[in-house]
């Protein structure tokens, strides 16, 4: 009994070494495919990582003599234009503005080109007078009205200097009559020339409220 229950035994521990061995050689396997592909991986990325390198890029071309010139001639042109502006601020600068007045003393040509009884207006605008002349000589009148400083007209059809602003009127001898003009207009200085011609010199004012008419240089008496 003893002796034919013994190969069975061996069979079976046979049978049991067979399927160990087995599966050892069934882990070993994956085993080895995952130490290949662990040492496979380090490569393939070393490759992609070489791969991915960007290549040197070629050396730029030197500008060549057509294009170096038209830069140089726009550059050269915003530096003259900067240059330019900068010397006329500067010119600005040192002459600044000023305002040129008429002269203050001018003549007004000869007595005989004056008519008795004429306001002339030829030196209205440039100068702010009126020369005017009757019977006895030639007076220089202001052209500012004594109101607000506006500028009458002469009007020869009603013999008058009316105000456009606020209705002041005056004579010809330049004394107001109606309007709110407070006094009559200022008569200039009124003298010959050495050369004979008539010289007026608005450097100085004579007021007829002030008795300042009864000056000798306030009229050039001709009788």
């Amino acid at each position: 009994m003893t002796d034919s229950n013994e190969p069975t035994h061996s069979a079976t521990s046979g049978s049991e070494s067979a399927a160990a061995g087995g599966n050892a050689a069934a882990t070993g396997a994956p085993a080895k495919a995952t130490a290949r592909a662990q040492a496979t991986a380090p490569a393939t990325g070393a490759a992609k990582a070489a791969t991915g390198k960007k290549k040197p890029e070629a050396p730029a071309e030197p500008m060549s003599r057509r294009e170096f010139f038209p830069w140089l001639a726009a550059a050269w042109a915003v530096y003259t234009a900067s240059f330019v502006a900068a010397l006329g601020a500067m010119t600005r600068f040192m002459f600044p503005n000023v305002l040129f007045e008429p002269a203050m003393t001018f003549k007004a040509g000869f007595p005989e080109e004056y008519s008795v009884g004429v306001v002339d207006e030829r030196f209205k605008e440039k100068f702010g007078v009126w020369v005017v002349r009757n019977e006895a000589g030639i007076y220089a009148l202001s052209t500012t009205c004594t109101h607000l400083g506006c500028t009458p007209n002469w009007l020869a059809g009603e013999n008058k200097f009316k105000c456009p602003c606020h209705g002041s009127g005056f004579y010809m001898t330049g004394i107001n009559f109606e309007g709110p003009a407070p006094r009559p207009l200022e008569r200039y200085r009124c003298v010959l020339a050495d050369d004979g011609q008539v010289l007026v010199d608005k450097t100085k004012k004579y007021q007829q409220e002030k008795g300042q008419w009864t000056d000798p240089e306030s009229f050039l008496n001709l009788a």
